[in-house]
């Protein structure tokens, strides 16, 4: 992910989010230093993931991939391209975090060996209050980078 990507990825993001962030954010995200990166297919951005090292872990801070094309096997994808990644900087785990409403997410990140490990209580927004936030794991031990 670029600056030049911004626009675009802030608008894929808040094609499939409720409360999405802007391109300020995932602009903040790059200066950071935090990886990104975004998933490309005959010219169009087809989605994108986020992720933030903390010592030797790292923390899956924003996955998307573009209403058109969900369900076909690109979220497991970059997940595995970021697990595989993270393996080769040296990061010992993963963590994320996900509401317990998206049905979807909770189901790619358990196939691909993540497990809950807490919960965060009104950890983000929702429509009405707060929603919580499950709190998953995975160990990247063997995976081959």
């Amino acid at each position: 992910m670029t600056e030049q990507d911004l626009e675009r990825v802030a608008a894929l993001e808040a094609a499939v989010q409720p409360f999405p962030w802007s391109a300020n954010h995932f602009a903040d995200s790059l200066r950071a230093g935090h990886w990104a990166w975004v998933l490309r297919g005959k010219g169009e951005l087809l989605g994108f993931v986020v992720l933030m090292a903390v010592l030797d872990e790292a923390h899956l801070l924003n996955l998307a991939i573009a209403p058109g094309h969900q369900g076909q096997g690109l979220g497991a994808r970059l997940l595995r391209h970021v697990l595989q990644w993270s393996a080769r900087q040296g990061m010992a785990s993963m963590y994320l975090e996900v509401r317990p409403s998206n049905g979807r997410a909770l189901a790619l990140y358990q196939h691909l060996g993540f497990r809950e490990i807490g919960r965060r209580k009104a950890y983000y927004p929702a429509q009405t209050g707060r929603e919580d936030a499950l709190l998953y794991r995975r160990s990247l031990e063997g995976i081959q980078p």
